[in-house]
């Protein structure tokens, strides 16, 4: 059996951000810079107002920090969103005539403005643990021209008729924007660490009460998925109150987002025998631990011979492949089996494949009906290259086809295997 997950995805869940009103680190606005040279809409000669330079595919600046990384990936999205209105006031100001910056800073230029004016021109007061020259330099430089840039925006509003600067988005951009503030937050129960009676009696304890619905949910609350019994919801604001619990830290309840359950989820219940499961395409260490924690529980009555999760990782890099490993020992996966090769090159003959009933393909999706994109990609080890396209509400054409093309051939293959599987199974029978 072959089941399908990540053509369409769900709004993912928010997040904790270090983000304020008082600016970023440096090393924030370095590695956003470096992110939104690498995807900034490059346009032709005659059209380009402001030059960012030739260079592409920037190796990233390394950032440990997981809430800084993310930080950085958001304020570079955001920049992306509103290059076109950055550019303006770049140029309507003068600072970019009169005071030229080398092209290789403008779009260091590009984020510290976009932070800038979101922080409505306010000097930076954030605690900074280390000093990068560079962003000071810039940060001299913006706050130089600091009336006339505020100037220029109230006239580009003015020109455009803007409420705010956010009225000059996509439509499609504005509504996932405004979703994305208030969507649940989703966590599924780790049955390998813990159990659902285990986990609501933890939340009462510390304060949480249980409704109904998701309808309900308002104030410390938490209520049951109707569609997925493992999944538990909350308030969005809520991560903070669950992280003192240490179910989090425990790994007992993994926050992640309902559409990568989805999948996990429906092949435990098209597993109606005990045998393997093959997991191929673009997922996160957290779904496949999803997967074998859920198979695991199904069948631990047979607690000497768990199905077996196989996992193709031959598009995974060293750090992923190493992330993978550590993510699933730590759920307490004993069954997950990691294979190096192409998914394409796997032939029914292959010993590892011989007790595999399901195919669980997720593919690269173009993640369009994700509401808050960066979360989703960082997440789920998506794509960034789609980003740029992200930010204005539409997938080129070219990578919707490539998507496609992907999608099919990974298919194809899956369902060559499965009717080979079939019959020699039936043969066997």
């Amino acid at each position: 059996m072959i089941t399908l997950h990540g053509m369409l995805s769900a709004p993912p869940q928010p997040h904790i951000t270090i983000q304020s009103c008082q600016g970023f680190p440096d090393r924030v606005y370095l590695l956003a810079s470096v992110i939104y040279q690498n995807n900034h809409l490059e346009k032709p000669a005659a059209q380009r107002l402001v030059s960012y330079g030739k260079e592409r595919g920037l190796r990233l600046p390394e950032v440990k920090d997981e809430e800084m990384h993310r930080a950085a990936y958001e304020l570079a999205f955001s920049t992306l969103k509103y290059q076109e209105l950055l550019e303006d006031m770049m140029i309507d100001s003068c600072c970019y005539l009169t005071q030229p910056m080398p092209d290789e800073q403008m779009s260091l230029v590009a984020v510290m403005l976009y932070d800038f004016q979101n922080r409505k021109f306010l000097p930076r007061e954030c605690k900074v643990d280390e000093i990068v020259q560079e962003v000071r330099h810039v940060e001299d430089y913006l706050l130089r021209f600091k009336t006339k840039l505020a100037a220029s925006l109230a006239r580009c509003r003015i020109k455009h008729d803007l409420l705010s600067i956010e009225c000059i988005l996509p439509e499609s951009v504005k509504k996932k924007q405004q979703r994305s503030s208030n969507l649940p937050l989703y966590a599924w129960v780790n049955t390998l660490k813990s159990s659902l009676d285990e986990i609501q009696s933890v939340l009462k304890s510390a304060g949480f009460s249980q409704v109904k619905s998701i309808g309900q949910l308002e104030g410390q609350t938490f209520c049951q998925d109707p569609h997925c019994g493992d999944i538990l919801v909350f308030p969005a604001q809520l991560k903070a109150q669950l992280y003192s619990t240490k179910l989090l830290s425990d790994h007992k309840l993994i926050i992640q987002d309902k559409s990568c359950s989805l999948g996990p989820n429906a092949v435990c219940s098209l597993l109606h025998e005990e045998g393997d499961i093959l997991m191929v395409g673009s997922f996160s260490s957290l779904t496949v631990s999803h997967t074998a924690a859920l198979i695991a529980e199904k069948y631990k009555a047979n607690s000497i011979n768990w199905p077996s999760v196989y996992v193709c990782v031959n598009n995974c890099t060293d750090a992923q492949r190493e992330e993978l490993e550590l993510t699933v020992s730590a759920m307490g996966c004993n069954n997950v089996r990691l294979i190096l090769e192409e998914f394409q090159s796997l032939h029914t003959g292959d010993k590892r494949l011989q007790r595999v009933r399901v195919i669980l393909l997720t593919p690269k999706c173009s993640v369009s009906a994700v509401s808050n994109p960066v979360d989703f990609i960082l997440q789920e080890n998506g794509d960034t290259d789609l980003l740029q396209d992200l930010s204005q509400g539409s997938i080129a054409q070219s990578k919707l086809e490539s998507l496609v093309a992907q999608q099919r051939k990974d298919i194809d293959h899956a369902l060559m295997c499965e009717r080979t599987t079939t019959r020699s199974r039936t043969r066997t029978t």
